[in-house]
């Protein structure tokens, strides 16, 4: 069954927006060197309504709990990504949650709509520059394109699939930098809480 976002509630005679609940999955095996990522999951996870969970701290042994998993996505509107680019693809456990826990009759296929009308948001860093990632840089593709595993996910899902968030150089930043992409982040997290679900489709 699809969660549905809450109704939308009145105060003071003023129509609010809804509230979409958040699970926010952390893939990262080395957070404590991580700079970059512990800043933004230290802005974001204070938000009420965001359910932080750290795959790395939760399975350091690759052990899943597949059923749990599964009702942490059910509970959950927006399924928010937060990874460092590894290899131009996700961290190996975060790959593996997906390969157990999105299974064929839960997330997709026959009678697999448990997804459907969810949000699919994807957060991470790279150590290269934006511009190392462009068709005529050194990494030859644009980061859409690395990324294009996951919007497909969304989309054999019936997910929407969200503008992604992208820091580059992410270990080169400053305190400064670091604390203006953090509030960034945040905002952009507040955004798909109260943001519809359609809002986004296309972009």
């Amino acid at each position: 069954m699809t969660d549905q976002a809450h109704p939308a509630e009145t105060s003071t005679g003023t129509e609010a927006a809804a509230t979409s609940r958040v699970l926010l999955t952390l893939a990262h095996p080395a957070l404590e060197r991580s700079r970059a990522n512990r800043a933004l999951a230290k802005a974001a996870k204070g938000l009420a309504g965001v359910t932080f969970h750290d795959l790395y701290e939760t399975y350091p042994d690759f052990a899943i709990d597949i059923e749990a998993e599964q009702e942490k996505l059910l509970a959950h509107d927006v399924i928010a990504l937060q990874f460092p680019l590894y290899w131009y693809s996700t961290p190996a456990l975060l790959k593996e949650w997906f390969d157990l826990v999105w299974l064929h009759g839960f997330a997709y296929g026959i009678d697999g709509n448990a997804l459907a009308g969810k949000r699919l948001f994807a957060a991470c860093t790279t150590g290269g520059a934006a511009k190392a990632y462009h068709a005529h840089g050194y990494n030859r593709f644009s980061m859409d394109d690395f990324l294009r595993p996951l919007e497909q996910t969304a989309y054999l899902c019936g997910m929407v699939w969200e503008t992604p968030f992208v820091v580059h150089s992410a270990a080169l930043k400053n305190d400064e930098d670091l604390k203006e992409e953090a509030g960034r982040y945040k905002a952009r997290i507040a955004s798909l809480m109260t943001t519809p679900a359609d809002a986004e489709m296309g972009a």
